[in-house]
């Protein structure tokens, strides 16, 4: 077995891949739009690292029924079921970019040398300083 992709469900998905691409700099490989009788927000995209980049395919579906997620979690509300870590080689910069790109830098930063992000669906996502991005 291997993992290969990971799907993040979202009410907008051809919306969120477009951030995540710019973000991290992948190309939009694929973005299907809605079927007949179907919400136009609905839909399908995937991105993918570039030649010569490590990374899994992020694919994006829409979801009916989204409910943006808090996080951190809180008590009746709907909290974050995972999240994606992003290695950078400038973890400031990095902030910068994100925020650039779409992002909110989250209120609560439980670790000192991570950042907390929140995607614009309300996703978290963790950025760090890893040596092998450099």
């Amino acid at each position: 077995m291997a993992l290969t992709s990971v799907t993040i469900g979202a009410p907008a998905p051809r919306d969120l891949a477009a951030f995540y691409s710019t973000l991290l700099d992948w190309p939009i490989t694929t973005s299907e739009f809605a079927g007949p009788g179907r919400p136009p927000e609905d839909g399908w995209a995937q991105i993918r690292p570039p030649a010569g980049v490590i990374g899994m395919t992020l694919s994006f579906e829409y979801e009916a029924e989204f409910t943006r997620p808090v996080w951190p979690a809180v008590e009746g509300r709907q909290n974050s079921t995972q999240h994606l870590d992003i290695g950078v080689a400038d973890l400031e910069e990095s902030v910068r970019w994100a925020i650039a790109a779409g992002a909110t830098l989250a209120e609560f930063q439980p670790q000192p040398d991570v950042r907390v992000m929140i995607d614009p669906t309300g996703h978290p996502f963790c950025l760090f300083e890893d040596e092998s991005v450099r």
